[in-house]
């Protein structure tokens, strides 16, 4: 029978729970892991928590853990030994570096060492692909089949998720039909649906360009405030722009919308990255004290797509170098890289610059 949902589904239902609150559980070679994202973490739930009687964890990445001057023996990440009077304050004040630079002194913190954190790594992995802040509370779980039935809690096995991590979700063509616009009448937009039941993606083609030479196409990552609400702190809205013009001005080209906002962190980390540049970091600098790395995006998404459109050659409008390693890495091959440079303002400058000396952007 088909009716009990596969791993791609626990997956899904694992990031909505851990968005709402509601913990899951990890498990590889007879050990289980009660796991709880730290930004949703409500009280009650910690002092339950806490009565199970184990040791009980904060595990942030080694990015935010350099922050807090937390000993990351881990390498890529901490384990945070979480006092036993803590409270959901103490988490959320230890992972979110709001308020940093009022409290810069949050520890000392003892960290554990020493064992297997596989299962450490994976929760982070989730949580980071449920857009919430790169920390969780976790715990180690005795009787764990029986403890996730009596609570009806989402359970992921590590051997058959891990995979999942490392390859890119299939995408499914949903739907296409004719959209006339300002750049372009000739236009046509696709809907491509993840297998993960992560967001959608979609691909905007201008004319009817042909499959068999180069295309001129843009990777383009959704930009709440700068594609709709014309922010100026970014470039973006105008590369979006710039880009459909240039495409309605040769009479073809593809441009892909891809939903992965904030360099992949999602709208909430982007605000919260913002108000940390507010405070003087720049771009790079907040997303590591977030916890995150420069670029959390995954352009393979983008790749899937335009062999699914039947393209295996582009001309590609960007100044991100990294875009084109990853098509050539994924097969499609990169024919001209053709620049985009639009939009500077004297409020993204140092922005702009940022992008330029720390992410090897051409600007």
């Amino acid at each position: 029978m088909s009716f009990a949902p596969n791993i791609i589904e626990r997956l899904a239902r694992a990031r909505a729970d851990l968005r709402m609150g509601v913990p899951i559980v990890l498990t590889d070679a007879g050990k289980a892991f009660l796991v709880l994202s730290a930004e949703t973490l409500e009280n009650e739930r910690l002092m339950d928590v806490q009565m199970l009687g184990q040791p009980v964890g904060l595990v942030v990445t080694a990015r935010r853990a350099e922050t807090l001057k937390a000993r990351a023996y881990d390498q890529d990440l901490a384990r945070i030994i979480l006092p036993k009077d803590a409270t959901t304050d103490w988490v959320r004040c230890v992972a979110d570096p709001a308020d940093d630079l009022k409290m810069p002194f949050k520890g000392p913190f003892k960290t554990f060492r020493g064992g297997d954190v596989s299962l450490h790594r994976l929760a982070l992995d989730i949580v980071k692909s449920a857009q919430l802040l790169p920390a969780v509370v976790i715990t180690l779980l005795e009787n764990a089949g029986e403890f996730a039935m009596n609570y009806g809690l989402t359970v992921i096995p590590k051997s058959v998720a891990e995979p999942h991590f490392l390859a890119s979700s299939p995408m499914n063509s949903v739907i296409h039909a004719r959209l006339p616009m300002t750049a372009a009448e000739a236009g046509r937009l696709h809907i491509f649906r993840p297998e993960d039941g992560n967001e959608e993606h979609y691909a905007i083609e201008i004319g009817r360009p042909s499959r068999d030479k180069p295309v001129l196409a843009r990777l383009h990552s959704a930009c709440f405030t700068g594609d709709v609400l014309g922010s100026l702190k970014c470039d973006c809205g105008p590369q979006l722009n710039g880009a459909l013009a240039q495409m309605g001005d040769e009479g073809e080209g593809v441009l892909l919308y891809l939903n992965q906002e904030g360099r992949g962190i999602g709208l909430a980390n982007k605000m919260r990255a913002y108000s940390l540049q507010d405070q003087g970091f720049d771009t790079v600098e907040a997303n590591h004290r977030l916890g995150f790395e420069d670029d959390e995006r995954d352009f393979r998404i983008g790749a899937n797509i335009l062999k699914k459109l039947g393209f295996s050659s582009v001309r590609l409008l960007t100044n991100n170098p990294k875009k084109i390693k990853m098509m050539e890495d994924t097969g499609v091959s990169v024919a001209e890289r053709v620049e985009l440079k639009v939009g500077k303002n004297r409020h993204n400058e140092a922005y702009l610059a940022t992008k330029a000396s720390k992410s090897g952007h051409l600007l």
